[in-house]
């Protein structure tokens, strides 16, 4: 125990951090660890075309009204997060749901759009499975994938995709490669399965889930951002890489910005967490496709340095990542959302998306770890304070009767 002269000192070099630092020590970092198209065009030229814009074919459905909040945040909690994000330097949003309770406390440009890249996987997936709910997809269905269904990007199915016959697998092993492994391609074969992009809108608003938005698929998507309309041999090798490397600057910096001010594939980190905690509820599909969804996260690979980085032992975390395209030292999109859940198994559905920015990547993942560790700071204490509770009342008196 520190005596008081001790403690003076310590609270005012706790004073003299920096509000992430603070918040870092609170959540036991501390300190110490903070941290294609034509490619001729001129600069001149490019300053004057007109931003990519990313066609939709079919009308957007109108958002549904999601549901609120059923109860009001902790404030200690909101301020930790706030702490967290006003001093990261570029568009960050937090939101954490409380699962049990109803709360979100949240933080940032948790309200805006902010590009969701391969966490849009979520919904794709959501849209298979209600679609296996109603009796019109089977898990155990065959699905081939060949060469032609190639994206770009991060996709290991192509080894196996290109072979002579393609490669058949089922539905359900498709969804694990695309939810586990991040794989583009097993993502875009599932879009075309059941609809194509159109289809994902539908069960959004169906669902009510609020500022959630859908993109054009993955080849548009990430072609419109890159300033590039989309060929298909950009599906092979580095050609798309090679493509988007000699367009201008001017080029690639009014795409990169305009996908940053307004991505297709836009949510906002309040909606996704609110999301996720009705999916744990069991409000969003039925019970064995929430228990599949929820087991098929729970075995992601990617983003282990991400939220996952901050989640102590005992605690379990199913979650989606997703990483858009980097322009210099800027990257537009650096997301990990997922249900995190204590020993006890109380649950809390976290969102950290960092729409924009150009800190290192070490800086982000901290920031999410920052976060992972404030929830569980938060859990520790209320748990703690619910056992103190039944010593603070007062007793009763024994004898009662004697005493009239």
């Amino acid at each position: 125990m520190l005596n008081p002269r001790q403690g003076a000192a310590n609270v005012k070099k706790f004073l003299g951090f920096s509000s992430l630092e603070r918040a870092l020590t609170v959540a036991g970092l501390g300190p110490a660890i903070l941290l294609g198209c034509s490619v001729t065009q001129s600069a001149q030229l490019a300053a004057y075309l007109p931003a990519p814009s990313y066609r939709v074919l079919m009308p957007i459905p109108a958002a549904a009204a999601a549901p609120q909040p059923t109860a009001p945040a902790p404030r200690e909690l909101v301020d930790a997060l706030a702490a967290l994000t006003g001093d990261f330097s570029g568009i960050v949003g937090v939101a954490v749901t409380s699962v049990d309770d109803g709360w979100v406390a949240a933080s940032g440009t948790a309200m805006r759009r902010l590009p969701q890249q391969s966490v849009s996987k979520l919904w794709v997936t959501m849209t298979v499975l209600d679609q296996v709910d109603q009796g019109r997809i089977r898990l155990d269905d065959p699905i081939t994938v060949t060469k032609n269904d190639l994206t770009l990007f991060h996709q290991p199915i192509a080894a196996l995709a290109v072979r002579e016959g393609g490669y058949t697998t089922t539905v359900g092993e498709l969804m694990k490669r695309a939810m586990q492994m991040s794989d583009n391609t097993c993502n875009d074969k599932l879009l075309r399965l059941v609809g194509g992009p159109q289809a994902v809108r539908e069960f959004i608003a169906r669902k009510q889930l609020g500022a959630i938005g859908f993109g054009p698929g993955e080849k548009l998507l990430q072609a419109g951002t890159a300033g590039l309309e989309w060929r298909p041999e950009y599906s092979m090798g580095n050609a798309f890489a090679q493509a988007r490397a000699r367009l201008s600057p001017a080029v690639r910096r009014a795409a990169f910005d305009a996908y940053v001010a307004s991505p297709p594939d836009g949510a906002a980190p309040q909606a996704i967490s609110m999301a996720l905690a009705r999916l744990k509820r069991g409000e969003i599909l039925s019970a064995s496709s929430t228990d599949w969804l929820l087991r098929t996260m729970a075995g992601a690979r990617t983003g282990r340095a991400r939220i996952h980085g901050g989640v102590p032992a005992g605690w379990e975390y199913g979650h989606k990542t997703g990483t858009g395209q980097d322009y210099l030292s800027r990257t537009a999109g650096f997301n990990d959302v997922g249900i995190l859940t204590a020993p006890d198994g109380r649950s809390y559905a976290v969102a950290v998306m960092i729409g924009d920015t150009t800190r290192p990547i070490r800086e982000r993942q901290l920031l999410m770890q920052a976060v992972a560790r404030t929830v569980v700071a938060h859990h520790e204490q209320l748990r703690f304070a619910q056992q103190q509770a039944p010593q603070l009342q007062p007793q009763p008196i024994a004898h009662a009767q004697a005493l009239n």
